[in-house]
């Protein structure tokens, strides 16, 4: 499956971005998550969104971000808000399957989009 973000840009603190990522094929199988590297850090994990609808966050994004997934538009999204300086990263879209199809199974990546938060 190919993923393709989208959604990324300029805001200033406290104010909000929705971030979307595309999958070029059913994404019923797939668990869905984002990621996000900042200059000079490792990537890290943001929020993720299982097959069965469980979700986890990062204690950083807590209460702020909602990840949210419209598997018959194979999308999943990131609502971000009250947004701080040092959630500014590139944010990269996950998926992990296919579950349907234990012996194909493993990670895909999107190609990212960036997030700057001015203060």
């Amino acid at each position: 499956v190919q993923l393709q973000a989208s959604g990324g840009g300029l805001v200033q603190a406290g104010g909000s971005l929705r971030l979307s990522c595309a999958a070029s094929g059913s994404t019923r199988s797939y668990d869905m998550g984002w990621y996000r590297q900042a200059p000079g850090n490792e990537r890290e994990l943001v929020a993720t969104l299982s097959l069965g609808r469980v979700t986890y966050y990062a204690d950083s994004v807590k209460g702020r971000f909602t990840i949210s997934r419209d598997d018959a538009k194979n999308t999943v999204y990131l609502q971000m808000n009250s947004l701080k300086p040092e959630d500014t990263a590139v944010y990269y879209c996950y998926a992990r399957g296919p579950y349907s199809d234990l012996a194909r199974m493993r990670a895909y990546w999107g190609q990212g989009t960036q997030v700057t938060v001015s203060s």
